[in-house]
């Protein structure tokens, strides 16, 4: 009896966050400088109500809320397969030193204008760039000083990410224009303010990619998980899929820092809090980690966007004060470790 509700939790559990996410959805539409109410979002969301608001609804917020929920799902899987790929219960999707690289790519194109022929997608450019660039990078000294092995990672990314982050400020600091830092601030800190139906498609093609390839070697991933020894022992590809493994996860968000900024805690509490709701086995981790991640940056969003109205305060901020609190919390549970409940 006992084996069998243990099966069932994590099914029960993903009903429950969709729901949850559907209300949380609604309620951020509902939600902004100018709040309207629930029962007109309903409406317009049918096409029982058209004019202004269907237009706020369908235009603005919309847009807006299903990106939420893209970055969140997508930053929280990815700090799932992070801290799989370097087995440390610290690590989060940055540690790789991609966000600092997009954050280079990203002030470059704020202080000096970089990229102006690209329009629109010049800012999403130089960041997805800047990712690319740093991914690359740390890869590459990874592997040349011996192998993508959990320190070496850990290590090159942290050092690589501080000499990034010199770098973004030093870009700042050259342009000497206030408007320009302040922008380059407020994306630093994670913002959805940019969301458009038109960039919606990178982020849903990437998080559907990372969700799938990962289910599909959730086997593979629990091995690793276990350690490489044992991974080898069950016959897994223990250099490549490593490789695979940082490809996939720097890639992801270098794509998703590049829409919507660095978004702090994410990736690192989400699955922490996943783990201890249904366990470690990746089969079942990874999709209540992604439901779990779209939820909390929808209501995330959400109160950014009404905390100090009409001002919208940066998601990093919220994340921060909320996260850390939770992550102390978590680390003084006698009974949590990492990689599930004992």
């Amino acid at each position: 009896m006992f084996q069998r509700q243990r099966s069932r939790r994590p099914v029960v559990v993903a009903v429950v966050l969709t729901v949850l996410l559907v209300l949380a959805a609604i309620g951020s539409l509902a939600a902004g400088a100018e709040a309207l109410p629930v029962a007109s979002v309903v409406d317009a969301l049918t096409g029982r109500r058209h004019g202004p608001i269907a237009t706020i609804v369908w235009e603005l917020r919309l847009p807006r809320t299903l990106l939420a929920m893209l970055v969140g799902a997508g930053l929280a899987v990815a700090g799932a397969a992070v801290q799989t790929l370097v087995r440390n219960p610290l690590a989060e999707p940055y540690l790789l030193g991609v966000s600092y690289g997009a954050s280079v790519g990203a002030t470059a194109v704020i202080t000096t204008g970089a990229l102006a022929a690209a329009g629109t997608w010049a800012l999403f450019s130089g960041a997805f760039l800047g990712a690319l660039g740093a991914g690359v990078l740390v890869g590459a000294i990874a592997v040349a000083q011996g192998g993508l092995t959990p320190i070496r990672l850990i290590l090159t990314g942290t050092v690589l990410g501080s000499a990034f982050s010199a770098l973004a400020s030093w870009l700042v600091f050259r342009a000497g224009d206030p408007a320009a830092a302040q922008s380059v601030l407020f994306w630093l800190l994670g913002s959805l303010a940019g969301a458009q139906w038109s960039v919606l498609p990178v982020p849903l093609v990437t998080v559907a990619l990372v969700v799938g390839l990962l289910l599909a070697f959730s086997g593979w991933l629990d091995a690793l998980a276990a350690g490489p020894d044992t991974a080898a022992g069950l016959g897994v590809p223990v250099r490549e899929a490593r490789i695979a493994l940082f490809v996939l996860c720097a890639c992801t968000v270098g794509a998703l820092v590049a829409v919507a900024g660095a978004v702090g805690f994410v990736g690192l509490i989400v699955p922490h809090l996943a783990r201890m709701v249904v366990g470690s086995r990746h089969r079942v981790l990874l999709p209540v980690t992604a439901l779990a991640g779209a939820l909390f940056l929808v209501l995330v969003d959400a109160v950014c966007r009404v905390a100090v109205r009409p001002v919208e305060m940066p998601l990093s901020v919220l994340t921060g004060l909320v996260g850390a609190p939770v992550f102390l919390l978590l680390m003084g549970r006698r009974r949590y470790r990492y990689g599930g409940t004992t």
